[in-house]
C-alpha cells in the first residue's frame, strides 16, 4: 500500500508538490488569522499587566477606561488611598490620537501618568524615565520614534527621552507616555480659539457677568481654562487584601465603578474584541472549507487520471481497502506538505504585520490535526470514485 502511494506520487511529483505549496500558503493564512486573534488577546492582557494595577476605578455606570469613555475628578484618588487594603492609588488618562513628528503621523494611545506611580512604563530599552513635569515623553518602539525626536501632541512639543517595548493598547496601538498634567490638557482642554470664543460668550452672558459682583467673571473664565478630570484611578493593593472586597467598598461608598483584574480582562477579551473574534472565526471556517475543496478537487482529479491503472489493480485481485488506503495516503501526504509550508510561511511573515501576531504551538498542533482530518475527509470523494471503477476497463479500449 505504501509502495503504491509512493510510486504514484513520484510519477506525478511536480503536480503534487505545486499543489502542496498552494495548499500550504492557504494553511499559512489560516494559522496567521489564528495568530492575529491570539495577538489581540495578548495585547489586551499586556495592557492590563503594563498598568500595574489590581483595581481600575472609573466613572459610575461605565466600563472604562479602555472600552468606554470615563471621566472622574482628579482628587478622588486621595479618598481611595485611605481605604483599608489599598497600597497605592494614582490618576491616569488615556487618549488614542495621531501623534506627529514633523510631517510623519503615528496613531498611538497617549497615556498621562504620575512618575513612580501605577501607570508608569515598567521598563525601558533605551533612554530614561520622565523626570520633568512637562514636555517629556516615553514611547513604545512600535511608534517608530527614537530618542531625541520632537513630537507634537495638540498644542505642545514633547522630547522623547525613553523608549519601551510591548506597551500597547487593546487595539494594538503603541503607547506614548507623557506627564499627567500635560495629558489632561491634551485630552480635556479646548483649543485657543475655542477658549477665546467661550470667554466672549461668558462676557456677553448677563447671568455670568453681573455688575457689582467683582471677581465673578474672572473666576468663571479661570475655570474654563483649567481641567481637573482624569479617566481612571489605578489602584494597587496590599499583599493580603481581597480585590473584590475593596472594589465593593469603592462602589458602595465612593459612587464610582471599580473593576478587578478578572473583570477588566473579561471586558477587554469577551466584549471589546468579541466582534473581531467572530470575524476571524468566520474567516477560519471559510478557509477550512476552501482547503477541503482544493484537496478534494486535486485528489479526485489525480484519481480520474489513473482510472485504467486502478482497473488493472482490481483485475489482478487488489483489495478495495488497499486502493482506498493509497488514495488516503496521498491526501494525507498532500496535507502534511501543505502544513509544513504553511507553518514556515506563517512564521516568516508574522513579524512583518503591523500588529502583534502570536503563533502558539498549541494552535499549530490543533491546526495540524485539523488539516489531516480535512484531507482525510476530502479524499472520500476520490475513494468513492475509485471503488466504482469496473475491472473490465483495464481490458476495454
Amino acid at each position: 500500500m505504501i509502495s503504491l502511494a509512493g510510486r504514484d506520487i513520484v510519477h506525478s511529483w511536480s503536480k503534487f508538490v505545486l499543489t502542496g505549496l498552494g495548499l500550504g500558503l492557504l494553511i499559512g493564512v489560516t494559522l496567521t488569522m489564528a495568530g492575529v486573534y491570539r495577538g489581540m488577546v495578548d495585547d489586551a492582557k499586556a495592557l492590563l499587566n503594563n498598568s500595574g494595577a489590581d483595581l481600575w476605578v472609573v466613572q459610575q455606570d461605565t466600563q472604562g477606561p479602555y472600552a468606554e469613555s470615563s471621566s472622574i475628578h482628579d482628587d478622588v484618588y486621595r479618598s481611595i488611598r485611605a481605604l483599608p487594603g489599598v497600597a497605592r492609588a494614582a490618576n491616569v488618562t488615556y487618549l488614542t490620537m495621531q501623534v506627529r513628528r514633523g510631517k510623519v503621523d503615528a496613531r498611538a494611545m497617549v497615556v498621562g501618568f504620575e512618575p513612580g506611580q501605577p501607570g508608569e512604563p515598567g521598563y525601558l530599552i533605551a533612554g530614561r524615565h520622565i523626570t520633568r513635569n512637562h514636555y517629556e515623553a516615553v514611547v513604545d518602539v512600535k511608534t517608530g520614534f527614537q530618542l531625541g525626536d520632537l513630537l507634537r501632541i495638540r498644542r505642545h512639543d514633547y522630547r522623547v527621552v525613553g523608549v519601551t517595548r510591548r506597551m500597547v493598547s487593546s487595539g494594538g496601538d503603541p503607547m506614548v507616555f507623557i506627564p499627567l498634567k500635560d495629558a489632561q490638557e491634551a485630552q480635556f482642554l479646548k483649543d485657543n480659539d475655542a477658549i477665546l470664543n467661550e470667554r466672549a460668550r461668558t462676557v456677553a452672558n448677563p447671568a455670568l457677568n453681573r455688575p457689582g459682583v467683582p471677581g465673578l467673571l474672572d473666576a468663571i473664565q479661570s475655570s474654563q481654562s483649567t481641567n481637573r478630570n482624569v479617566n481612571a484611578v489605578l489602584v494597587q493593593l496590599t499583599p493580603f487584601a481581597d480585590p473584590e472586597s475593596v472594589a465593593s467598598e469603592i462602589r458602595r461608598w465612593k459612587h464610582l465603578q471599580a473593576f478587578t483584574r478578572p473583570q477588566m480582562e473579561d471586558i477587554l477579551v469577551t466584549k471589546l474584541i468579541a466582534t473581531s473574534a467572530r470575524q476571524i472565526a468566520m474567516f477560519l471556517v471559510i478557509l477550512a472549507v476552501v482547503s477541503a475543496a482544493i484537496v478534494a478537487f486535486i485528489i479526485y482529479t489525480m484519481t480520474l487520471g489513473k482510472i485504467r491503472e486502478i482497473a488493472v489493480l482490481k483485475l489482478i485481485g487488489t483489495r478495495n481497502r488497499t486502493i482506498a488506503g493509497m488514495i488516503l495516503q496521498e491526501a494525507l501526504g498532500l496535507g502534511f506538505i501543505g502544513f509544513l509550508v504553511g507553518k514556515t510561511a506563517a512564521t516568516l511573515w508574522a513579524p512583518l504585520f503591523p500588529k502583534f501576531v502570536l503563533l502558539e504551538p498549541g494552535d499549530a498542533m490543533r491546526g495540524f490535526v485539523a488539516v489531516m482530518a480535512i484531507c482525510a475527509l476530502a479524499s472520500t470523494l476520490a475513494i468513492h470514485a475509485a471503488l466504482r471503477v469496473d475491472p473490465a476497463t483495464a481490458i476495454g479500449g
